[in-house]
């Protein structure tokens, strides 16, 4: 079997992460992203130095000439697509920059990768929030939703790539993980902020006094779906990875707080909730428990304890890198 793999967005948390995944397996990967690789704080893959890895700083939305051209000299068995702009909150502010990369350049990367013989599977790195709001466990058929101009771009391109398995047979599976966590995660989301404020003597914001529901799955749980997506997941299928625990934003905090021996009260403070942001979704993991042989192994309680670790151990050097969330275009 080929064993190569092309990370799309290999710069991102998961992307990241599922570098260093693969690394372990022993298979080669090449990396792409638009940004130079991030501080080595951020990148789990520098723990694991190998000749199986490179990386080439392209923009999907500027050098897809470039890409194609590295993905035909390496021809990757397997393409995952971790690659969008992401942030739900800040789409509201440039929606034209979610739809460019996460609809016209996504379906023009697909259409130039659907004639590549090499590829036997192409996984693309979808979201939960194309469902909306959603009662109950969310199944893999359900109508999409989305409620804001982040989710609706992923939607979009989510639709295109079905249209593309049925037209063409090309060979996509959708993975779909809610609120991904753990340690090198970028310190604008809930726990690392959360652990760093509290280290620093700041106060963490809880929007709407933090009574949306989610459920939390750490990273490596969600990379060793991914890879089982990528070698033995049907084409035209989705499968989602989501613990059975589902947990209030409120209680998260509380729970990282009584692990850290922080005073919960005296150090929050209650804000407005965020235009359009989805009161729960609660994945069904079924499909991917029967069909993959998948289940997560982590805990929350064992997670947030990891993370904690890291941002301990790395205090220092986060304490120097920006804390929001900075919009590229």
């Amino acid at each position: 079997m080929n064993q190569k793999i092309a990370v799309i967005g290999s710069n991102s948390f998961s992307g990241a992460h599922f570098v260093g995944f693969c690394l372990e397996k022993d298979l080669s990967v090449i990396g792409i992203s638009r940004s130079k690789e991030a501080d080595s704080v951020f990148l789990p893959y520098k723990n694991k130095p190998s000749l199986k890895f490179q990386f080439h700083q392209l923009d999907l939305n500027h050098d897809l000439n470039h890409i194609m051209d590295v993905l035909n000299r390496f021809k990757p068995a397997f393409i995952v697509n971790f690659a969008a702009q992401s942030m739900v909150a800040e789409s509201w502010q440039y929606p034209e920059h979610w739809f460019q990369t996460n609809v016209l350049s996504t379906v023009r990367f697909h259409n130039a990768i659907r004639n590549c013989k090499f590829l036997e599977k192409y996984v693309h790195i979808s979201t939960p929030e194309v469902y909306g709001t959603c009662a109950g466990h969310v199944s893999e058929n359900t109508h999409y939703n989305p409620s804001t101009p982040y989710a609706v771009s992923r939607a979009a391109a989510d639709m295109s790539l079905m249209s593309f398995y049925h037209a063409y047979g090309f060979p996509v599976v959708y993975t779909r993980a809610a609120n991904v966590y753990g340690e090198f995660q970028r310190l604008y989301r809930i726990i690392p902020k959360t652990i760093l404020f509290f280290l620093t003597g700041r106060k963490i914001p809880l929007h709407g006094g933090g009574k949306s529901i989610r459920s939390f799955i750490h990273i490596r749980d969600v990379v060793d779906g991914t890879l089982r997506a990528a070698l033995d997941g049907q084409p035209g299928q989705i499968y989602h990875f989501a613990t059975e625990q589902s947990i209030s934003i409120c209680d998260l905090v509380r729970m990282v707080a009584e692990q850290m021996k922080i005073p919960f009260e005296d150090n929050v403070e209650i804000e407005d909730d965020r235009l359009g942001k989805d009161t729960a979704y609660l994945l069904d993991s079924s499909k991917a428990r029967l069909s993959l042989g998948w289940a997560d192994s982590i805990t929350l309680d064992t997670g947030i304890s990891r993370t904690i670790g890291w941002v301990r151990d790395n205090l220092d050097a986060l304490k120097r890198l920006p804390i929001d969330y900075i919009h590229k275009p």
